[in-house]
């Protein structure tokens, strides 16, 4: 995938290790974008959220014009880097 939506509070593995994980499988040079998408919005779980590599942080519920920016951000950062490459 180029962008995963990941929630935080998951059974098991929570976002910020599969996070962590995501960034350390990443193969071929490739950067994926990770978005959080969690019912967490304090700022200690952004802060934590960055330090696990997470390139943007939304907070349930969220707006659909707010997720498109986030994913339009993403694509036009992809398509600069791809141009760049």
């Amino acid at each position: 995938p180029d962008i995963v939506l990941l929630d935080l509070g998951m059974p098991k593995m929570d976002g910020y290790e599969a996070a962590r994980q995501l960034r350390l499988r990443s193969t071929e040079g490739r950067r994926l974008t990770l978005i959080a998408l969690t019912g967490w919005g304090q700022q200690q779980d952004r802060d934590r959220t960055a330090d696990a590599g997470f390139d943007e942080h939304l907070v349930k519920p969220v707006a659909e014009a707010q997720l498109f920016k986030a994913l339009a951000a993403a694509a036009g950062k992809r398509k600069t880097e791809a141009q760049a490459g």
